[in-house]
């Protein structure tokens, strides 16, 4: 299972690229089938050129299970300050796509507005990291960082980080990528109907009703194997 789950992992890591959703930057981790303490997550590299060799184990603090001598990506307290807040959650994906960066140091509230784009939650809260701790480089650099992002979140499904980007999570990993392919795609579409009028959100109740929807549905699954094949992976990894 757990080379399955690298493998997915890896996959992941494509998609997002492939998708627009990470560039040089940008990560995707998931929870250890085998231990909810810990989590895998890419050493310091380009999401597009990830391979299963450069799948790392964390615990939730950012310390690596077994000290290779590999370079972390600085924000891996991102991953492991949600993971140690919400139990509930299995993948979580940062990026800073440039669609969503609007709403991160506007007062317009990103909300969902296309049925696709229903797994980022019906609130998104916003996460401004000079309200703690003033002046920095706008980077999560450590736990007491992730875990104030982490509160702010609190029991929604994403988060906007102030001049930044957004943070995305799942129930499975390709829950999660979905969010973090449609995030963008919604934040989009919304810019250009607040153009053009009122703008109609989802209802809670809507939002609500599409979570229902199992993660390891074959919905779902039509998703990831159509991602897949475009970024050029094998189906399912």
């Amino acid at each position: 299972m757990l080379t399955d789950l690298i493998r997915d992992l890896v996959t992941a890591n494509r998609i997002l690229a492939h998708q627009g959703v990470v560039d040089a930057y940008g990560h995707v981790s998931v929870r250890h089938p085998d231990n909810p303490e810990w989590y895998l997550l890419s050493r310091s590299r380009n999401p597009e050129l990830v391979e299963p060799a450069d799948i790392k184990v964390y615990r939730l603090d950012g310390t690596p299970v077994e000290d290779d001598g590999h370079q972390p990506y600085l924000e891996r307290f991102i991953h492991g300050a949600i993971y140690e807040a919400r139990p509930d959650i299995r993948a979580v994906i940062h990026s800073h796509a440039g669609s969503v960066l609007p709403f991160t140091v506007c007062d317009a509230p990103l909300v969902p507005v296309i049925h696709t784009a229903s797994d980022m939650g019906h609130r998104v809260p916003l996460w401004d990291i000079h309200a703690k701790f003033g002046d920095t480089n706008l980077l999560v650099t450590c736990m007491e960082h992730g875990r104030d992002m982490a509160c702010c979140m609190g029991q929604n499904k994403s988060v906007l980080m102030r001049g930044h980007g957004f943070t995305t999570t799942g129930r499975s990993l390709v829950e999660a990528v979905k969010a973090a392919i449609y995030l963008p795609e919604n934040a989009r579409v919304l810019m250009q109907a607040m153009q053009m009028g009122k703008v109609i959100p989802l209802t809670q109740g809507e939002v609500e009703i599409r979570s229902r929807v199992d993660p390891d549905s074959p919905q779902m699954q039509r998703a990831w194997e159509y991602w897949s094949r475009r970024a050029g992976m094998a189906t399912g990894g």
